[in-house]
């Protein structure tokens, strides 16, 4: 027979268990803002995520402002005018791939089927992890422009061109990320989703706008790099910060944007779902 004591014990837990102030299930804003908030949360435990912030985008300008800017525009300074806004791109786009890596990370550690279990919005997760990397890319990009600043970029289009290209950066970023969180979902381990990201990227990059101007290209390579979309990102930010830019030229890439969101986001849905 059952202590007294075991009986309360038991008769407590039971009147707690059927109580009818539960906690109230989260919306799905809520629970993607916190899982944003858990994502910056990890770069507090594991400052070294910032290393791709802070330390890249500093020495890709300084190395090719000073190393190649006189020969390839007879000055730095006219150089740094033409590069600055090609190595934010290039620094941003980098990061993306970052959503991929930490989810699956998450994957492989079993964080993820914990997540499954509960009672949230289960989209959530993802978004959430896009969010906080959002604060990344405005991290990167601010001190991308505060070096140019100090280094002599001089923005024609004034603080509004600014804002305006990092906004459509961000808006590029975002929809390149869901690629990214695809692939985390689909291959093995952390390093692979990293190792085929760069091998993507690497070529995007260096075959774009971002460090010389395509005219001086052969005829079928600058064919290429103008319908890279990297290209059609750099001619929409350097316009905005000189202001020059077309209506044009950001629809494109707001086009682009769409066309990788439209594509990959309900991929990735379709993988998260079908994840065990």
């Amino acid at each position: 027979m059952d202590s007294p004591y075991h009986a309360n014990s038991n008769k407590n837990l039971q009147s707690a268990l059927s109580s009818k102030n539960r906690p109230q299930r989260q919306n799905a804003l809520t629970a993607s803002f916190v899982f944003g908030w858990r994502a910056l949360l990890k770069i507090k435990y594991v400052p070294e995520q910032l290393f791709d912030v802070t330390a890249f985008p500093v020495m890709f300008t300084l190395m090719f402002t000073f190393l190649f800017g006189g020969a390839l525009a007879g000055s730095t300074g006219e150089y740094l005018q033409f590069l600055l806004p090609g190595i934010l791109v290039q620094t941003v786009v980098f990061i993306t791939v970052y959503t991929g890596v930490s989810l699956n990370t998450d994957i492989s550690k079993g964080i993820f089927d914990r997540f499954r279990t509960l009672p949230i919005w289960q989209p959530s997760v993802l978004v959430g992890a896009l969010l906080g990397d959002t604060v990344r890319y405005m991290l990167a990009s601010t001190i991308v422009i505060l070096l140019g600043l100090v280094l002599g970029f001089r923005p024609e289009g004034g603080t509004v061109g600014v804002l305006s290209a990092i906004l459509l950066l961000l808006v590029f970023a975002f929809s390149v990320s869901w690629i990214f969180t695809s692939l985390g979902l689909v291959l093995r381990t952390p390093n692979s989703v990293m190792g085929i990201s760069m091998a993507v990227l690497f070529p995007l990059t260096f075959a774009s706008n971002i460090f010389v101007d395509p005219r001086t290209m052969p005829a079928w390579l600058e064919a290429v790099v103008d319908v890279n979309p990297v290209t059609l990102l750099v001619t929409a930010s350097r316009g905005l910060m000189h202001g020059t830019a077309t209506f044009a030229q950001v629809m494109w890439v707001l086009i682009a944007s769409a066309v990788f969101i439209v594509l990959f986001a309900p991929l990735t849905m379709y993988l998260f779902r079908k994840k065990r």
